[in-house]
Formats: C-alpha cells, structure tokens, sequence
C-alpha cells in the first residue's frame, strides 16, 4: 500500500455543520424545492426542535421572531422533515445564532410547500438582532420520505477545516495499525496543511486524539523530521473539553502565506489507545470491566444505547439534555474517542429496565457520566422512547481488509471471503465452512466491514457461486456476537469442513437495522402457578412433545401431569420487524391444534438445579408469532389468522398466556426443593438480533410439592457481573414472601 493511500486511510470521520463550539445541529434537511435547507442548532435541545436556521446562497442564517407563529413553525417542520409543530419559541430560546438573519416578519398561512410561499420582508431584509432568534418545536414523527434525524452532531465549516489524520512519524510505523503518533494534518479544500506547534498543549493533543478514537493522550511525543510543509493553522487553543478541533479557538494563517512556524515545527500528538485497539488486541478483551456504563444496541464497536449501572442493576438515560460533551464522557470511559454523535428519541432501541437520569450536563473532563449534573427521575418525567444513544469516534483499524462479500445482488450480502495471514505470508483468498453458521458469526462479519447489522446467516450459498476461490481456510467458527473480527472468534485450529464444496460456504445478508426480543421478566413472576392436568386434555401437547418423557409410560388417558405454568410477553425493542426465518411457504400445519409452525424452536424452558443442572425442560414452538398488543402509535401489523403474516412489529409485543398448550415446564418427576427457572427466546439464533445477550430471563423459584414461587426475575444482562455471580448460588427462599 503507498503511504498516501495509509494515511487517508486513517482519516477521521468529520460531519457537515456550522463553525461555533456551542452549535449543535443535526444533519439538514433540504426542501423539496432543492434550493435551500435546513437544520435544528442550539442548546439545550432535542433532535425534533431548535434553532431554525436556513441555507440560502451559500450561507448559513436564522429567522426572526417578528411576527412569528405556530403556522410558520408548521412549514418549518416540514422542510425539517416532520409531521407537524408543537410550539415555537422566541428571543433566542436555545441560544443566539450567527451570521445572516436570512428572513423577518414572516407570516405563513400553514399549508405553504417552501417558506418562500409565505409573507416575509425578503431574503436579508431584517432590523433584527441574534436575540431574536426564533426556534420550533416538531412533532416526533417523520413525514414520508424523509430518513430518521434523531442525531445531535457537532458542526464543522467545511470551508474551514474538513478532515484531520494522523502522518505517522517515520516510516516504520507506517503499516501499523492504529496510527497512535505522529504530525497532525488538516484538510481544506486547497490541499493538507499542519497546524504550527507554537503554544501546543496537552488540552489541545487530548482534542484531536479524541477525535482519532483515541481516550487519552500522552504527555510528550516525537518531534517530526525536518520537511517543507504549507503551515494552515498559526495556532490553537482548545480548553481539553471540545469534541472537535474546530471548537477550539483557531487562529488561520494569513491567504497565501507560505511562511514556516515561528521555530519550524508542526504540531505532533501521542495518543494512547482503549484496550480494544492496542496493537496486541488480546482475544475476547473487555472495554472497560470496571465501568459503570455499557453500550446496547449498535451495530459497531462504540455505538449504541447508553445504559448506566445503579447498584447491582443497569438502567438507562433520558436524552433530555443530552449532548456532545456528555456522550464524550460515556465514549473515553469506554475506551473510545470522543463522541460523533448524540443521538436521542432511543435511535438505538428501547431499554427494558429502570430509567436512571435525566437532565445529564457534562463539562466533559469528568471521568464517569455519574460525576456529571444529572437529576434522577420519575416514571412520569420520562419514557423509554427518550433513551439516549451514542457514537463514538474509533480509530482506524483496517480489519475490513481481510474481508469480503462476492456474489451478492447488493454489497451487504454475498459468501464470505477471508484473507489469512500465515507466518507473515498472506494466502490467497478462501471460503469459510458453513457448519453451524448462525446469525451470531454473520453479526461479526458485518461489523468487521462496516455494513451494520446481520439479518441473516447462512449455511448454504448456492446461487453466490461467481467466485473462483474454491478452497476452504476457517471452519468451527463460534462467535459471541460481539467480536470486532472473524478470526477474533474460536474456530478450529485446522480447517476442517463435512462438506468441502465451495456451495456450503457461509454467507451474510447485512442490514441498517435489526430487531431485538426481550421477555417482561416481572410478568413471569406474576403469573407463575402449577396445574395438574388430566391425561385425556393432553393428546395434542404430547404429539408436539410438549411433556417430559415419562409420560409416555403413563396409563392413558387415565392420571395427570403437574404443570409449572406462566406467560410470556415477549417485546420488540429493536429497529426492525421480528419475522421468522423460514417464509410461509415452508411453514408447518398441525392438525392437533389447527395453526403453522413457523419456527422450530422460539423458546426454551428450563428448570435447572442450583448448579446448573437441567432437571426439567419445555420448549414453544413458533405457532404463531402475531402483535397481542402494542405501544401508543404503533400499530398492528402481523396477525395469524387466516394463514396472516407472522412476526413482530416494533414497539409490540406477542403474548403467550399462561393457559395455552406448551405455556409450560413439565414437573411431574421434580423433587421439592430450590431452583432456577430460565428462558430463552430464539435460542438457536435462528433470527438475527442486534443483541442476543438480553434473550434469556432466570428467576429463583422455590418449589414445596404443592406451591411454586419465583423470585427475582431478570433478564441475563439486567444484573451486574457481580450480582449475577451471587444469585447463581441464591440458597433459595426461605419463606413464601416474595420480596
């Protein structure tokens, strides 16, 4: 690879905005017309209201609030993308803009396609000042068309300063990845240029190693080798807290200028990696074990819902508030950059569990978000459509480079091709053996080449063959699902593959977004009780095996089963539907109960012993996954009736009740004693998922011959580490009080 082509390789990702530490906008919306667009800025905001302001012939600019009215602020939101308005604000409400006041005294009657169409003194005919700024506040929903914005970014004149990367110092370090040292440069749109290090800081070098997806920076770096350079930037003064170079304060060489620095020497940083992106990344390593933040949800390392540990439980964060600087604070404790982006109105998927705070104002610097200002809430104060998100800037890496897709109608979906290196030889490139190949592995290949989410995996590629690599490198590949690369999870030492014909070769089908099922662990606890159930009611349970095995010696019809009864109401809180991976066409009849089995397996029933051991079991065939119920606004969308379409919409949820066949743990043969209830939804990973490690819910359950109780219901990663460790040994209850 020439040099060049490494160091753009290592370009942070910079987005589009306006030139001002405390703008922060999301991405513009233009309008139909073409001409101009728009965006929300200020703060403090959420992604559905601001600032308006407007680009009009090449520059950016506001409204006044002269006459302003709720019809305006309609068309407004219309531009913006959004169904409606709520209300407007005047005098500056989320902060005084700057440059132009494009538009005064504008009236609208409400149905207007483009402000332009309304009454106004004109482009730049304006007696106001930017404490007059008029801001809106939109309707939650998108108009048709128009894509998802629940991003608060911050904004870079790209006139000014477009790119930073990191040109390693010498030529040794250049193959190594990630670039951590070396002379920093800057890209406008006359060429590269380096910022003089004239006055350079520590507060300015932990800046742009933030930006590099790097936490934290180290005290001294390397002095460059002297060379000819265009010197862009005098001089910058950054307070340490910005998340972007171009909050800093920056002061521009003179056009045309081609004199060197004061003492000749560009500005150089030495940046220290997360424990994810050292160059001897150990396998299975943990971000931060220590932490009292996670990241749920995303598709790539360093993004997704931000969820906080209370106690021994994890909650979420409500995106009131919710900026730049605090999302900075979740990425570095992370092991991250600093933030790209703050993302409100739960753009990752709702969370489940408790909400922690709200209001959340971070300076920047501090070292966990729980040192920052926060309030703690009420159910009433927010919900779980409010959950905050992030995305954190991570350094380059390069591990798409050994990966690849071929064959697919699109680039998110194909065989997958995989580059190994042998005693620092590289092969050619291979196949990977399709032997159960799941969901969870094509998650990490999608990750790895940066195509989202996995929506499927498979084993076969039959019609991808358009490749002439035939042989066979990777086989026995078993991955958590949170692996940043394939070879990252275990797989065979020596390939070995039962069937070896490129055609059985593992495949992906990527996607932007992905579902999530998660059970309502409470109810369980609700509605658990035991039944003896008569044989003669049981013909159809048994002909689905639904019983435990001695019941095939029972005398029937004669006797009964005891039956460990519950609901499931299994939630969607993902970004996409729920359907099941086989299509209608391969779906099963059965005659006892008169329904399709879309699925094999949907759910697993345990009854495990203390220990682990699994002393009964039951399992839920997917008969019929359906919406039972969803939230406010949502609505409906699979019903089985009539041979409907099956699967679950987000923001619903199916509810298997308590009192339909299989709703059950067969116990007939299970002692009095202590034990561990547990659940688990698509438990072969059938179905692709954004996270799999929230599919299983365990209880305590104490069973005295006659009565059962459970205790403590949670879902597998409601708990901390520590508490999950405890309740695997909970000696059970020792009474019938359920606390």
């Amino acid at each position: 690879m020439l040099r060049g082509e490494l160091w753009d390789s290592v370009i942070a990702t910079v987005l589009w905005a306006a030139w001002l530490p405390s703008c922060l906008s999301q991405t513009p919306s233009q309008s139909h017309d073409g001409q101009m667009k728009f965006r929300l800025a200020g703060h403090p905001r959420k992604h559905n209201e601001g600032r308006v302001e407007v680009f009009y012939s090449g520059e950016w600019g506001t409204i006044c609030d002269d006459d302003f009215t709720l019809a305006n602020a309609h068309v407004l939101c219309h531009h913006l993308g959004f169904v409606e308005a709520l209300s407007w604000s005047h005098s500056a409400k989320y902060g005084p803009g700057n440059g132009k006041i494009w538009l005064d005294n504008v009236m609208c009657g409400g149905t207007e396609n483009s402000i332009e169409k309304c009454v106004s003194r004109g482009w730049g005919n304006s007696d106001c000042t930017h404490q007059e700024d008029a801001g809106v506040v939109c309707k939650d929903e998108r108009l048709q068309g128009f894509a998802e914005s629940n991003i608060i970014e911050m904004q870079v004149d790209q006139n000014r300063m477009e790119k930073i990367r990191l040109r390693p110092l010498s030529g040794a370090h250049a193959g190594r990845m990630p670039v951590t040292e070396g002379v920093i440069e800057v890209k406008f749109k006359d060429g590269w240029g380096h910022i003089c290090n004239t006055g350079w800081t520590i507060k300015n070098s932990r800046v742009v190693c933030g930006m590099m997806g790097f936490p934290s920076q180290r005290t001294t770096a390397k002095k460059p080798s002297s060379h000819q350079s265009v010197y862009k930037i005098q001089s910058v003064a950054c307070t340490g807290n910005e998340a972007h170079l171009s909050a800093c304060t920056v002061e521009f060489s003179k056009a045309n200028s081609s004199a060197p620095c004061p003492n000749g020497g560009a500005a150089v940083v030495n940046c220290v990696p997360g424990p994810l992106f050292t160059q001897a990344r150990a396998r299975r390593v943990k971000v931060n074990p220590m932490s009292q933040v996670r990241l749920k949800g995303g598709a790539k390392a360093g993004e997704g819902r931000v969820e906080v540990l209370k106690g021994s439980e994890w909650g979420t964060v409500c995106d009131d508030r919710w900026s730049l600087q605090s999302a900075s604070v979740v990425c570095r404790d992370l092991g991250f950059g600093t933030a790209k982006e703050a993302l409100t109105g739960a753009r990752m998927g709702q969370g489940m569990g408790p909400i922690y705070m709200n209001e959340v104002q971070c300076r920047g610097d501090e070292k966990s978000l729980w040192d920052c200002p926060h309030k703690s809430i009420t159910a009433e104060d927010c919900k779980h459509m409010e959950d905050a998100s992030v995305i954190c800037n991570v350094p380059y890496m390069g591990f798409e480079k050994t990966i690849r897709l071929t064959g697919g109608r699109t680039r998110l979906e194909g065989r997958v091709e995989l580059l190994l290196s042998t005693g620092g030889e590289m092969r050619d490139w291979g196949l990977i053996c399709g032997d159960g190949w799941t969901s969870r592995e094509a998650m990490v290949v999608c990750r790895q080449l940066g195509l989202g989410h996995a929506s499927s995996g498979l084993r076969e590629t039959w019609y991808w063959d358009s490749s002439n690599v035939t042989e066979m490198v990777l086989s026995g590949v078993k991955c958590k699902g949170d692996e940043m690369t394939l070879t990252d999870c275990q797989h065979h030492p020596v390939t070995s593959c039962k069937r070896a014909g490129a055609q059985f070769s593992a495949g992906v089908i990527c996607s932007d977004t992905a579902s999530d099922l998660v059970l309502n662990a409470p109810l369980v606890e609700q509605s658990v009780y035991i039944e003896d159930r008569p044989l003669h009611m049981l013909y159809c349970a048994a002909e689905e095996n639904c019983l435990a095995k001695s019941a095939a010696q029972a005398n029937w019809p004669y006797g009964h089963r005891r039956l460990l009864r519950f609901s499931s109401q299994i939630h969607n809180i993902g970004k996409a539907d729920f359907r099941p991976r086989l299509g209608r066409h391969s779906w099963v009849w059965h005659e006892c109960h008169r329904h399709y089995h879309s699925m094999d397996i949907f759910t697993y029933y345990d009854l495990l012993s203390l220990n682990g051991t699994r002393v009964a079991d039951g399992h839920k065939a997917s008969f019929c996954l359906e919406d039972t119920e969803c939230h406010e606004g949502v609505s409906k969308r699979y019903e089985c009736a009539n041979f409907g379409e099956q699967g679950i919409t987000v923001g619903c949820w199916d509810l298997y009740r308590h009192d339909i066949d299989c709703q059950w743990i067969d116990i007939t043969d299970v002692k009095p004693g202590n034990y561990i209830l547990q659940v688990v939804i698509n438990p072969n990973f059938e179905v692709a998922e954004s996270d799999f490690t929230n599919n299983a819910m365990r209880c305590n359950c104490k069973y005295d011959g006659n009565r059962v109780w459970l205790h403590k219901c949670h879902l597998g990663d409601s708990f901390s580490e520590e508490a999950e460790k405890e309740f695997e040994h909970y000696p059970g209850q020792l009474n019938n009080k359920i606390s």
